[in-house]
């Protein structure tokens, strides 16, 4: 089993002591992304199926929580970002990419609002290169942004309620979607993603022992595992330096097609609108006979030809090695792919 690659300094994110919970017995602590939480706690098959059985909670403590305050703060990130944020009521969640200006996705933002303030989630490595650029573009706009990651933990639930009045706020995953006014370039029906009730609840990270209290804990192994195996996208994993979001299929979630300008957004209509993406993400069954599997940022070949690479490995309880690929678009969807000794049976995503 392998966790998203990353180093969690790389930005000059500040390097936090390691959770409370991997004191837990059996734990073992996760590496690159994750790093600071438990990859798993003895049993990384138990504690899969608890988590898909709803029994189980994941320490995503790690992750960074920022927040945005002030009476522009939604219009402002509305005007920012690929999803719409001016009406977002209280309570509901939403997600949404920042872009470089050329379409490239540089962040993912799971986004809620308390009615006073805008909370978001994302990435340890990257949070304060996204808190950077949004300091940069307030100008005059009443907003601040906050690193609020020291003293706000986040833990992940297989819940798919949104948090109700006098409950932590909490962001639900609404993956597979579709969300609001965008498109699909996956399956519309059968979807995968559609089986993951996922959220991640905002806790005082003094609170996190006691959150979590006595409910059975399940490590990032096991997340990661169901979050491939609903062919989900995460920032980090499955996007590089030219990820565009059609090449994941996240317009379904994270983007708005008529929310008006932002930066990115002339790529994002253009290949909308005139052609496919020229990459696209595949899931993959790989053969587990071998005792190892290709590592994210493996090549994937088709004969001697590179097509591709893996981003995202795991071992589900129930269909075994599985993972997440980039590939050329024009890669034919029938095709056994092969990384080193790995053979790598393809499910179409992304359409060809």
């Amino acid at each position: 089993m392998t966790s998203p690659t990353g180093d969690p300094a790389t930005d000059g994110s500040a390097v936090r002591p390691p959770s409370p919970l991997l004191q837990r017995p059996g734990a073992v602590e996760s590496s690159g992304a994750d790093a600071g939480v438990a990859a798993h706690y003895g049993d990384p098959h138990r504690e899969q199926r608890l988590l898909a059985e709803g029994l189980s909670v994941v320490d995503l403590s790690h992750l960074a929580v920022l927040t945005v305050t002030g009476p522009d703060r939604l219009s402002w990130l509305h005007s920012l970002t690929s999803q719409a944020l001016t009406d977002l009521a209280p309570r509901t969640s939403t997600e949404t990419l920042i872009l470089s200006p050329k379409g490239h996705i540089e962040h993912q933002l799971r986004v809620v609002d308390d009615g006073g303030t805008t909370w978001l989630i994302t990435e340890p490595h990257t949070a304060r290169a996204a808190q950077t650029w949004l300091d940069s573009m307030r100008f005059m706009l009443r907003v601040e942004v906050a690193d609020r990651t020291d003293d706000i933990a986040v833990v992940g639930e297989p819940v798919a309620r949104e948090s109700a009045e006098g409950e932590h706020l909490a962001w639900v995953d609404h993956w597979p979607g579709p969300v609001g006014d965008t498109a699909l370039y996956g399956p519309a029906e059968g979807h995968p993603g559609a089986d993951r009730p996922w959220r991640e609840v905002l806790v005082p990270r003094s609170e996190l022992t006691a959150y979590v209290g006595e409910r059975p804990l399940s490590g990032t192994w096991a997340a990661e595992a169901l979050r491939v195996a609903a062919w989900r996208p995460r920032a980090g994993a499955e996007t590089d330096h030219r990820t565009i979001a059609h090449e994941l299929d996240w317009l379904r979630t994270a983007v708005h097609l008529h929310k008006g300008c932002y930066r990115g957004q002339e790529t994002i209509a253009r290949v909308h609108n005139l052609g496919r993406p020229p990459r696209r993400l595949v899931f993959l069954h790989l053969d587990g006979s071998g005792h190892t599997l290709p590592e994210p940022g493996d090549d994937l070949q088709l004969g001697d030809k590179a097509v591709g690479r893996i981003t995202s490995v795991a071992r589900h309880y129930e269909d075994g090695p599985i993972a997440l690929a980039v590939i050329k678009r024009n890669t034919d969807p029938t095709a056994v792919l092969a990384s080193g000794p790995t053979s790598a049976a393809q499910t179409v995503v992304v359409e060809p």
